[in-house]
């Protein structure tokens, strides 16, 4: 009965988000005469699905333009390039405003920006460093230099469509050239910049582009009515994850819950959100096309901490965890740029936090095999009975209000007089004298 209400709950839950998302729909689609998108973080395929639903979306609409706020770090090359081609094709007018101050447009942004009918930057911004990176193995020489020669090729093409500097746009691919606002205006790399969204729309008034289609087009922003078309939850929360840094956080959790559960059985909870995290992870991973070796060497991490939960190994286990963690964390995007690996702070306070609690799960372990059994037959040993019988050496003695038969070690017990249970055998036990009895006495 409760797995039916919880299952009609999340039911109902996701009914309700999507009529949420239906109704936002159906009242943008109204007024809306700009569609404005948001693009905030690496580029990975649920980008590219947000993207694909905005633009059509405007399109269907007819919208006078379709702006893309973007700041990124950059992202995976399927991904540009499926992105790329969408704009190159649109059927409205598309411009991209790197945004806000402070943001960049750097690699996979780069030629997104560029590939925009117009490009624009506000100030404080950066674009450029797009040297192209592997993300998961190492390149040969050869294959790298194709890539970068590709690359080079691909750039100037978009540049020469949109009337950019080619060979500007080609020194941030083959010298990783970076530039700020004011630099990509004096390199013709972007149309203009902006302050804010008003200053944009402003500046865009009466500007021409030419479609895919060939088709020459106006931009109107006289009298302009506009509505932000921001991604839906499940886009929002599957973008989220799809970072460098979520997808490490994730990793961990999945360890320290599924450590717990296999340490104490029977608990569910952290072995339910350990393996949730765990198949979040992965899909993280995934999306980011991880160094799979970094990926088995911090699984070995986790796979010898569990194993020193059983085995008196002396924390030598522990100590081959930490290093292959480390290692394994450092080479899981070491192909990839800066801006997406994994920070060396978080990787720092993840490993403290996992060895402190593999530590204090293996000196909980060590300490419940020391303390004394409390129950069973093995509880008795050490626990003091009265004799209700002559033991000669056999006889009768009561303990923990049951009677036993019992047999004394050597001598004889007197009725009344106290006994220290020293072994078991079946349903008999073996008993001493207290030796403190004289004393009392």
């Amino acid at each position: 009965m409760l797995k039916i209400r919880l299952r009609f709950t999340r039911i109902l839950f996701l009914a309700i988000l999507s009529a949420m998302s239906l109704v936002s729909s159906v009242v943008n689609a109204d007024s809306a005469g700009i569609e404005i998108l948001t693009v905030d973080g690496t580029i990975v395929p649920v980008v590219v699905d947000y993207l694909d639903r905005g633009i059509s979306r405007a399109e269907s609409k007819g919208a006078t333009a379709c702006i893309i706020e973007l700041n990124t770090p950059g992202g995976l090359l399927n991904a540009t390039e499926d992105i790329v081609q969408r704009i190159l094709n649109a059927k409205v007018p598309i411009v991209v405003y790197v945004s806000p101050s402070g943001g960049w447009a750097a690699s996979a942004g780069t030629f997104i920006t560029l590939a925009a009918h117009v490009a624009v930057m506000a100030p404080g911004t950066s674009i450029g460093a797009a040297h192209p990176v592997t993300v998961g193995e190492e390149m040969p020489e050869e294959v790298s230099k194709k890539i970068t020669e590709y690359s080079s090729a691909w750039i100037r093409s978009i540049a020469e469509m949109r009337g950019r500097d080619p060979e500007e746009a080609e020194l941030a691919v083959s010298e990783s050239k970076s530039f700020t606002a004011s630099e990509a205006l004096a390199a013709k790399l972007i149309d203009f910049r902006a302050d804010d969204l008003e200053s944009l729309l402003r500046q865009l008034n009466g500007r021409e582009v030419t479609l895919a289609s060939g088709k020459e087009v106006i931009i109107d922003t006289t009298d302009y009515m506009f509505a932000r078309n921001a991604m839906n939850p499940v886009e929002r929360f599957l973008h989220v994850i799809s970072d460098p840094n979520i997808a490490y956080i994730l990793l961990s959790l999945a360890t320290i819950g599924l450590i717990t559960e296999i340490s104490n059985p029977g608990l569910i909870f952290p072995g339910t959100v350990g393996g949730i995290c765990f198949f979040m992870a992965f899909y993280s991973l995934g999306v980011l096309n991880a160094y799979w070796a970094g990926v088995l060497l911090i699984l070995l991490a986790f796979g010898l901490f569990i194993v020193e939960l059983f085995t008196p190994a002396f924390g030598i286990l522990t100590a081959g965890g930490v290093v292959s963690l480390i290692i394994g964390s450092l080479v899981l995007f070491s192909h990839s740029s800066p801006a997406m690996e994994v920070n060396r702070v978080l990787i720092a306070g993840v490993t403290i936090v996992i060895v402190a609690f593999v530590t204090f799960v293996v000196g909980a372990v060590i300490r419940g095999q020391r303390r004394r059994v409390e129950t069973g037959t093995e509880g008795l040993i050490g626990r003091e009975a009265i004799a209700k019988t002559r033991l000669d050496p056999k006889g009768t003695v009561l303990i923990e209000g049951e009677h036993w038969m019992a047999t004394v070690d050597s001598g004889g017990v007197e009725p009344g007089e106290e006994v220290t249970v020293i072994e078991v055998e079946g349903l008999k036990l073996i008993v001493t004298k207290k030796k403190t009895q004289r004393r009392r006495r």
